[in-house]
């Protein structure tokens, strides 16, 4: 069905808030969102889908109006702990409508990270007590406006609905263009950090396309893949991955490459990082301003930098760079032989990304036996080059 008949649609529920994080199956609908109302006031492009829903349960408590919550199923985990104990009609009965892409869908072909959540998607929406309204492909608009009047009851009832959405449920929309002014692309800033790997190098990279340019990148410098941790799925949580590795193993370097809408799922991580004082560990943020693998929404925090704040919680030496000249300097800092103190390097840049970008071929427990293997058997180890 058309994007814009779904919108009317809401707005004949009360909808006249939009608060979520972008999905690559919501496009169409958060583009729409973005080009009536931008990303203040009207409509909030959440740090996660709890705050998401916790901005939705605001505005009812204010207006009495409902929000619409949008998200990636993936997103469902984050949402759990605001739907269960703070919208729930057995605790507050506060309303509110969710629109979740439905990522992973069973008997549709999809990426590895989203195989289980995808399968569980449904029946976790009905545990949370929401009813289910699916939207795919063969949904017409005689069928959505069947949905609105049941919609309506839960609403008045303090219950909250969630539309479900396939691949194609949503058609027609309009296509935002996100501006961007840097110019140093991610992929040849992490040819800059990959080509000087050494045998004591680890790699964690977050979701997306970061993980997915590092195994390219791999493959074109001719250096194996048993050094990397690529961190496919589980959206924001890298840096603590990289942390539980780097206090257990000393010996090696250990790289967060973390990304700006991942590092401010959870930025409180940051706080932590700098408490535990692990001196072996170097947290690189790659910030372009969006949540560019779902389609380039721009983050909640705009042009925020994170430098300060990695240096406000108390990272020692917080660096920035936004060319490849900078870039090498700043490296060359990172890695200075007897460096300690906590380190951050913040690389400012452009969006887009390779259109014959590739996927990883290795399985994740491929991925995850080869790094653990290497982890272990570090002295025997050695990077090809």
């Amino acid at each position: 069905m058309k994007t814009s008949s779904f919108l009317e649609g809401m707005a004949e529920l009360g909808v006249d808030f939009y608060a979520g994080v972008p999905d690559s199956l919501l496009k169409l609908l958060g583009d729409a969102i973005y080009e009536k109302y931008g990303d203040r006031g009207r409509h909030v492009v959440a740090a996660n889908e709890g705050n998401a829903v916790a901005l939705c349960a605001g505005h009812y408590i204010a207006t009495g109006r409902p929000g619409l919550c949008y998200m990636q199923n993936s997103g469902i985990g984050n949402a759990v702990n605001p739907i269960a104990s703070l919208l729930n009609d057995r605790v507050y009965g506060i309303p509110c409508i969710f629109v979740v892409g439905w990522r992973g869908e069973p008997e549709i072909k999809d990426e590895p990270q989203h195989a289980f959540q995808g399968t569980v998607t449904r029946e976790l929406l009905e545990l949370m007590d929401l009813k289910v309204f699916p939207l795919n492909q063969d949904t017409g608009e005689e069928d959505f406006a069947i949905t609105l009047p049941q919609v309506k009851d839960a609403l008045a009832a303090g219950k909250s609905v969630a539309y479900l959405v396939s691949q194609g449920g949503l058609s027609d929309g309009p296509k935002v263009r996100f501006e961007c002014t840097r110019t140093l692309k991610r992929e040849e800033a992490l040819r800059e950090i990959l080509r000087d790997s050494t045998d004591r190098d680890i790699y964690v990279s977050t979701t997306g396309k970061t993980s997915r340019e590092v195994f390219e990148l791999r493959e074109a410098l001719h250096q194996d893949h048993s050094h990397d941790f690529l961190t496919v799925g589980s959206m924001g949580h890298a840096s603590m991955i990289a942390l539980g590795i780097a206090m257990e193993k000393p010996d090696f370097t250990i790289w967060c490459l973390d990304g700006d809408g991942a590092a401010l799922m959870h930025l409180g991580s940051l706080a932590v990082e700098a408490r535990q004082r692990v001196q072996n560990l170097v947290h690189v943020l790659l910030n372009n301003g969006a949540h560019e693998s779902v389609g380039g929404m721009p983050v909640s925090c705009g042009n925020l930098s994170f430098a300060p704040i990695a240096q406000a919680v108390g990272f020692d030496r917080c660096l920035i760079a936004q060319t490849i000249p900078q870039l090498h300097s700043q490296l060359a800092l990172v890695r200075k032989p007897g460096q300690t103190g906590l380190r951050f390097l913040e690389i400012l840049l452009a969006q887009g990304s390779r259109p014959d970008l590739g996927r990883p071929t290795l399985t994740p427990k491929q991925n995850l036996r080869g790094l653990m293997h290497t982890l272990k058997n570090h002295k025997q180890m050695e990077l090809v080059r």
